[in-house]
């Protein structure tokens, strides 16, 4: 009889999940995965085979940069037809910012990949590691008509599947850690696992996995506050080798309507800089022109960044800068949703 199970890789990067506490000493050390299922023997009752590849030095995710994420899609590349789903495990502290830009990365993806972790070691009495791990697996083996159900990169964590792209890290204790302030989420996990099948990506037809590796960081990020000087506006786009800048702005994508903002964002802009707004509160989007403190940034056709996450938007720059996109179409092709990162 043919063997349906499917199979499932496991990713291991680094972070809490992945550690063990040494109770003698009280330290934590590092997991071998190797012996997974003899640490989490529920795994046997997973109707799908599990194999496991590990960074050879575990990366804490403050140290995660995009030679990391071009590293988690070389071996998504490698191994994409021999397994049906992918799980990364990562530190929680910049898991968004990886999978998003992951999602960017993997063009045509049409197979699971959940990213999880956990605010506690797999080994703690109370640990959120082996709830989350596990419903990630189960997550990344479903399967429909032969088909995954799941043919995106989601962010899995405290009983709900979260579209990547679409989460920010909102509390570094509680269990719940991430949110999805603009999107519903894929999947919650309770009694039953429940699939919000209207919330997953419009499936289409099957193409040849893309891996995209160059990713381009020369990007930049500033917060608006009251009492911003000049000064250190004029310093970050004058920055060498900068081309793109993230204003985040308050509300609906507003800023101070002084003289030197409005030349000094014309001047970069002149220079080929790409100026994103972005709002830099939790919920709701950018709407520029809808108040006159953003109609001067509308102006400057500024770049709208609707109701993606600042670290959809970080990532979404640093793909489009690395392919290549034209000046001319750039604010066209970011301002369009590549893989539901914004609505």
């Amino acid at each position: 009889m043919e063997d349906k199970k499917t199979n499932i890789l496991l990713i291991y990067t680094g972070g809490t999940i992945g550690m063990v506490k040494d109770y003698k000493s009280g330290t934590l050390r590092a997991f071998n995965f190797k012996k997974l299922v003899q640490h989490i023997p529920e795994l046997h009752q997973l109707d799908c085979h599990i194999e496991t590849i590990s960074f050879e030095q575990p990366i804490d995710s403050s140290n995660m940069n995009p030679s990391h994420w071009v590293m988690i899609a070389m071996i998504i590349e490698e191994h994409y037809e021999s397994y049906d789903g992918f799980v990364v495990l990562h530190g929680s502290d910049t898991m968004s910012y990886t999978a998003s830009a992951l999602g960017y990365m993997l063009e045509n993806l049409s197979k699971p990949v959940i990213f999880t972790g956990s605010q506690l070691p797999i080994g703690d009495l109370r640990t959120d590691a082996k709830e989350n791990l596990i419903t990630s697996i189960q997550i990344a083996a479903l399967r429909e008509r032969g088909r995954p159900v799941i043919q995106e990169v989601g962010l899995y964590f405290e009983y709900k599947l979260l579209r990547a792209n679409r989460t920010t890290k909102i509390n570094a204790e509680h269990f719940e850690a991430f949110q999805s302030p603009n999107y519903p989420p894929l999947a919650v996990s309770g009694v039953h696992l429940k699939i919000n099948k209207e919330a997953l990506l419009p499936r289409k037809r099957i193409k040849r996995l893309v891996v995209h590796k160059k990713m381009d960081s020369n990007v930049g990020i500033l917060k608006m506050f009251p009492g911003l000087a000049p000064g250190l506006l004029k310093n970050m786009v004058s920055t060498p080798e900068l081309k793109a800048l993230i204003i985040e702005t308050y509300g609906s994508g507003n800023a101070p309507e002084e003289q030197w903002l409005t030349t000094i964002l014309k001047e970069a802009i002149a220079k080929g800089i790409k100026v994103v707004n972005v709002t830099q509160c939790v919920g709701g989007g950018v709407l520029m022109g809808q108040y006159q403190t953003s109609q001067q940034l509308k102006k400057l056709q500024v770049i709208s960044g609707n109701d993606i996450t600042t670290e959809a938007a970080i990532t979404k720059l640093m793909y489009l800068l690395g392919a290549g996109v034209s000046g001319k179409s750039f604010k066209t092709v970011f301002e369009t949703s590549l893989r539901g990162e914004m609505s």
